[in-house]
């Protein structure tokens, strides 16, 4: 579909990518754009700001009942807390769990019947290269951004009859607050949301965006041993 005269709703809206993502669509003429964030006070000339908090299931129904014309969804909102699976703090495996899975999954529940009913749409899950591989201090990240890779491809195969596409997009690092501690190469959230979009534009259904995304794709065939030393070889520059 042709993102010009669309109807969309981003979440996480606020910042980092998702804000690249209101300001693209602008430019590539999107009719209107709900910016969906916690607080609701985002103030961009020309954007619906909607409260939004996507763990919070009354709030979602309150932003279907609200954006009944949406014809595009960006599940972008997420959050990384740094905690390891064996030894970190359930409540905060739950946090994660409950904004990178659930949340997506209750705003897809919500919006695929008024996709379907808009004309079919696109949802644009963005997800992670972590969703593909793992790092001690990453567990419940990974395991929250694996499950909302599985999501993805659930919702691609349960929606194709109402016509909605789906695209998953996958990346490394982005420089965005999120990174702001972490030193390494880093894509920018504009090159990211572009390609994003790009996607929906062209049909595609996942998007590797960066090389680190595509190095830890090619090697899901490999073994664990061999994907992992490939990875930490990757990671360590040797």
């Amino acid at each position: 579909m042709q993102l010009n005269n669309a109807v969309v709703l981003v979440t996480g809206a606020n910042r980092g990518i998702g804000a690249e993502f209101v300001a693209q669509l602008k430019q590539r003429g999107a009719s209107k754009i709900y910016a969906a964030s916690r607080d609701g006070a985002i103030d961009v000339d020309g954007v619906e700001p909607i409260k939004l908090d996507i763990t919070d299931p009354a709030q979602i129904q309150a932003a279907a009942a609200a954006a009944g014309d949406v014809q595009v969804l960006i599940n972008n909102a997420g959050i990384s807390t740094g905690t390891s699976v064996v030894s970190g703090d359930v409540a905060d495996i739950r946090r994660e769990m409950d904004t990178n899975f659930f949340g997506p999954l209750l705003m897809t529940q919500a919006f695929a019947p008024i996709l379907k009913a808009n004309g079919g749409g696109a949802i644009v899950n963005v997800v992670s290269a972590l969703s593909w591989f793992t790092l001690p201090t990453a567990g419940a990240y990974a395991a929250s951004k694996a499950a909302a890779w599985s999501l993805t491809d659930s919702t691609r195969l349960e929606l194709a009859d109402q016509g909605t596409q789906v695209v998953g997009v996958h990346m490394g690092l982005v420089d965005t607050d999120m990174t702001a501690g972490t030193d390494a190469p880093k894509i920018s959230p504009a090159s990211l949301a572009a390609a994003g979009l790009d996607a929906i534009e062209s049909g595609t259904d996942e998007v590797l965006g960066d090389d680190w995304a595509k190095l830890v794709k090619s090697g899901l065939t490999l073994t664990p041993s061999e994907r992992y030393a490939q990875l930490f070889a990757a990671l360590s520059g040797s």
